[in-house]
C-alpha cells in the first residue's frame, strides 16, 4: 500500500514539474536579475514618468487601466483616454491572493487624458448605498459620435464579487452613472473582462477554490490551486438582456488560473493569460456564437497577468516575475519590493522561412533588453515577443497592466501594489 502511494505521489510530482519546471525555476525558486529599469525607446530616466496623486493618494494599487476610445462618424480614433481603477486598501481587502481583512474603504476611477496629460477622479452616480467598490478587471466600449459608452467592471466587494455596469458620457466624462450589479452563481471568481458588444463580454474566473472559503480551506486551497497550476479555472461568455438578465456559457474550462483576457481588433482572436503556467492561450473565435477553439499558446517570461490588443495588433502581455516577491510586498514585509517586465507578443508572418522547425524554436531573441525573454522562455513559431519594459521593482514594480498607444508611441503601466501609474513615451 505503502509503495502504491509513493507511485502515485511520484507520479503526479513528475507531472506538475513537466507541466510547471520553467515556471517553478524562474518565477519561483529563483530571482531574475532584472536591471533597475529599461525602456524600449530609450533611456528609462529621460522617456519614462510616474504620475501620482500627491494630494489624497488615491492613484495606488490600481490592478486595470483601458482605453475609452472616442470615434468619429467614420470610426477613425478622434480621441483617447485612459481609465484607471485604483484599489489603495488592496492590502486589507484582496479576494485572489488575500487577505479578506477589511473590505470597507471605497476604491476609486480615474480619467486621464492623453492630450493634455490631465488627471481628473471620477464620480460614481446613483451607485447603490453601501454596497462595496474594489474594482478588477474593467473594460468600457467606444463612445460613436459623441454616444454614452457601457463601461463593465469586476467588483470584488465583501459579500460576493460582482460584474457593475456603468454608463459614460463624453459630455460628462468624469461621471461613471450606474445601471444595475450583474451576479450569477457563475460568477465564482471573476477576475477580467473583454467587451463583444456595447452588452455582451468574457470573463475569466481565476479560481475554482477562493479565497471565500470557510477556514482554513480558503487559506490553503487557493494557494494549492495556483502552486500545482491545477487546470480547474475557466473563461465564459456573458450576455446582459435590456432587463439585466444574463445569458452565460463557458467557453473555454480547464485553465490554470485564468486571468487577462483581450479580443482581437477584426474580432477573430481570443487571448488569455494561464497565468501558473506562464503562457498565453490563443483561441480562434466564431463570431456568430462566441464558442472558442483553441488554436495555440505562447510562453512569457513571466507570470502573464492583463493583456490587451495594440493598435497594430500586437499583444501586449504584463506580469509578475518572482510570484514570492509579490507576496512578501502584499503582506507589507520591510523592504520588500516586486519586478515589473512587459512584452508585446507580434504573428510570424506565414512568409518566414528558417532551415528547421527544431533550429527555429531554439534561437535567441528579445536580445536588447538587459535580461532577454529568451533567457527564460522558449521561442514558438507563432510569435515574436519583445520586452517593452522591465524593472527589478525600484523603479516600478508589481506590474499588472500595460497599454501601448500606437498613434503616440507612448506606453502605460500600472501596478497591483504600486503607487502612481508609469508613462513611458517620446520625449
Amino acid at each position: 500500500m505503502v509503495y502504491k502511494i509513493v507511485a502515485i505521489f511520484t507520479v503526479l510530482l513528475a507531472a506538475l514539474i513537466y507541466r510547471s519546471g520553467r515556471v517553478l525555476k524562474h518565477n519561483v525558486l529563483s530571482l531574475p536579475s532584472l536591471p533597475e529599469a529599461y525602456y524600449i525607446g530609450g533611456e528609462y530616466k529621460e522617456h519614462c514618468t510616474i504620475i501620482k496623486d500627491e494630494t489624497t493618494n488615491t492613484i495606488n494599487y490600481c490592478e486595470d487601466i483601458t482605453f475609452w476610445d472616442h470615434l468619429d462618424e467614420k470610426d477613425r480614433l478622434a480621441r483617447r483616454f485612459v481609465l484607471l481603477g485604483c484599489d489603495p486598501n488592496r492590502k486589507s481587502w484582496n479576494t485572489v491572493m488575500g487577505p479578506l481583512r477589511d473590505p470597507e474603504p471605497f476604491a476609486y476611477l480615474w480619467l486621464y487624458s492623453t492630450e493634455s496629460g490631465s488627471l481628473r477622479p471620477v464620480t460614481l452616480h446613483n451607485y447603490p448605498e453601501g454596497h462595496d467598490f474594489h474594482p478588477l478587471g474593467m473594460e468600457v466600449y467606444p463612445s460613436k459620435v459623441g454616444a454614452p459608452s457601457n463601461l463593465f467592471i469586476v467588483n470584488h466587494a465583501r459579500a460576493n464579487t460582482t460584474i457593475e455596469q456603468f454608463v459614460l458620457d463624453p459630455t460628462q466624462p468624469t461621471t461613471a452613472t450606474h445601471v444595475r450589479t450583474l451576479t450569477s452563481p457563475y460568477f465564482v471568481s471573476p477576475n477580467s473582462v473583454a467587451l463583444t458588444s456595447p452588452t455582451s463580454f468574457y470573463v475569466s474566473n481565476d479560481h475554482l477554490m477562493t479565497r471565500r472559503l470557510p477556514s482554513p480551506f480558503g487559506k490553503i486551497l487557493p494557494v494549492v490551486e495556483s502552486l500545482a497550476a491545477l487546470p480547474l479555472s475557466w473563461l465564459a461568455h456573458v450576455s446582459v438582456s435590456p432587463d439585466g438578465t444574463l445569458q452565460h456559457k463557458i467557453v473555454a474550462f480547464g485553465v490554470p488560473f485564468a486571468n487577462g483576457v483581450a479580443v482581437s481588433h477584426d474580432g477573430s482572436q481570443v487571448a488569455l493569460s494561464a497565468t501558473t503556467l506562464g503562457e498565453v492561450y490563443f483561441y480562434d473565435r466564431n463570431q456568430s456564437t462566441n464558442d472558442l477553439k483553441f488554436s495555440y499558446s505562447v510562453p512569457v517570461p513571466f507570470l502573464p497577468d492583463n493583456i490587451m490588443y495594440a493598435d497594430d495588433d500586437a499583444l501586449v502581455v504584463t506580469g509578475h516575475p518572482h510570484f514570492p516577491s509579490v507576496a512578501a510586498v502584499a503582506a507589507n514585509k520591510p523592504g520588500a519590493k516586486a519586478a515589473s517586465w512587459t512584452v508585446s507578443l507580434r504573428p510570424i508572418s506565414d512568409t518566414t522561412h528558417a532551415k528547421s522547425q527544431r533550429d527555429f524554436v531554439k534561437r535567441a531573441y528579445d536580445l536588447r533588453a538587459p535580461l532577454s525573454a529568451s533567457t527564460i522562455a522558449p521561442a514558438v513559431l507563432t510569435h515574436e515577443v519583445e520586452t517593452l519594459f522591465q524593472s527589478d521593482g525600484s523603479v516600478f514594480g508589481t506590474s499588472a497592466t500595460s497599454l501601448v498607444d500606437t498613434r503616440s508611441g507612448t506606453l502605460y503601466v500600472s501596478g497591483l501594489y504600486e503607487e502612481g501609474i508609469l508613462v513611458c513615451g517620446p520625449k
